[in-house]
């Protein structure tokens, strides 16, 4: 009994210090704010809810739009078990364990299992295909997260099993209906000029605005959030490499890539990668850059580009930093020539001739 108490004690005292963001996740799908185009009455994930059926699918959207939130509610929902992956750090031995396990409750409790499966997009193609077989059996429903296009990342095998939905980043609305929640459950008020600066410091991420609140309420000097409080706290965490550091970065890249300068190049490039960028969209980059910057001038810098995207699949990171670099160095020092861009672009106007006669060999 003393252990019961002192166990309920701990876990309350856990949930009251947990992050703001923990402590208002969703328990009901009608408690999530914002996706009301896949959440609503008569939407394609509220009708699948209400069928109580699950079928394998992937989440696509920018961060803190509730991804994870939503598969767990999900799952739930189906009274499925729910395990959560991180592709980051996931094997190809953990996915067999996974699957083994799901296979023993299945056969022991008739519980089905939801395998959620967070950045999705940096699976190795050798890791998606160890996933494909138990997917396609049935004994894993899947649940993919991305930020990134699933056409682009995904295998096309496990693709073809899943519907993708998109979510949206947050709008106005749902934002200060966030705002709303969390102001109530740290006993504060904000200011209505502070409320303002950060639904638009956030950018529509809700993870993102709730701990923007949270260290706020922190630093204010009463009960009342003040504009000077939310810079501040939106200034604390300005140094994460973000959704808007990833477009900047790659457009950074390419851009010295361009202009030749090699060493400006790679310290884009690393940037990226200490960032938590996905190697692969760097390396997709360099295969778009090598035709549409390079073509004809270096056909050899098409073979360069594609051996690196190889590579990055078969070593991964942290090793595959030296063929992603390989490669970069490569594409910079590379003659430069839009000839691809410009032919396409001249052939879109040409009139198309005949194709020529077949010609008599003597």
């Amino acid at each position: 009994m003393a252990d019961d108490l002192f166990g309920a004690a701990a876990e309350e005292a856990r949930s009251r210090r947990a992050p703001l963001a923990e402590r208002l996740r969703p328990v009901r799908l009608d408690d999530v704010v914002g996706q009301d185009h896949l959440l609503g009455r008569g939407r394609p994930l509220r009708r699948l809810v209400d069928g109580g059926r699950l079928a394998s699918l992937i989440l696509w959207g920018p961060p803190g739009t509730g991804k994870t939130t939503l598969a767990r509610l999900l799952a739930v929902s189906a009274g499925c078990h729910f395990e959560l992956m991180s592709a980051v750090s996931a094997t190809v031995k953990d996915i067999r364990a996974v699957a083994d396990a799901a296979h023993q409750r299945l056969g022991e409790r008739s519980v089905a299992t939801v395998l959620f499966l967070d950045e999705i997009h940096r699976f190795t193609r050798t890791q998606q295909d160890a996933l494909l077989p138990h997917v396609e059996l049935g004994l894993l429903t899947l649940i993919g997260a991305t930020t990134e296009s699933p056409w682009a990342t995904v295998n096309r095998p496990l693709l073809s099993r899943c519907t993708v939905f998109q979510l949206h980043s947050l709008d106005d609305r749902a934002m200060r209906r966030l705002v709303a929640r969390g102001t109530a459950e740290l006993g504060v008020a904000i200011d209505p000029v502070a409320l303002d600066h950060l639904v638009a410091g956030v950018e529509g991420d809700g993870r993102r605005l709730l701990v923007a609140l949270e260290l706020a309420a922190q630093l204010a000097s009463g009960p009342t959030v003040a504009e000077a409080d939310v810079v501040d706290a939106l200034g604390a965490g300005a140094g994460h490499y973000d959704t808007s550091d990833h477009y900047d970065a790659a457009s950074a890249f390419i851009k010295h890539l361009r202009a030749s300068d090699a060493e400006q190049a790679l310290a884009w490039m690393q940037r990226m990668l200490d960032g938590g960028e996905d190697p692969r969209f760097i390396a997709r980059r360099m295969l778009i850059f090598a035709s549409e910057d390079i073509g004809p001038a270096d056909p050899t810098a098409l073979l360069v580009a594609e051996a690196a995207a190889r590579a990055t699949e078969f070593v991964g990171m942290p090793e595959a930093r030296y063929n992603l670099g390989h490669a970069a160095l490569t594409l910079a020092r590379a003659p430069k020539s839009r000839e691809v861009v410009d032919e396409l672009f001249a052939a879109e106007g040409r009139e198309v001739a005949p194709p020529p006669a077949a010609g008599h060999h003597g």
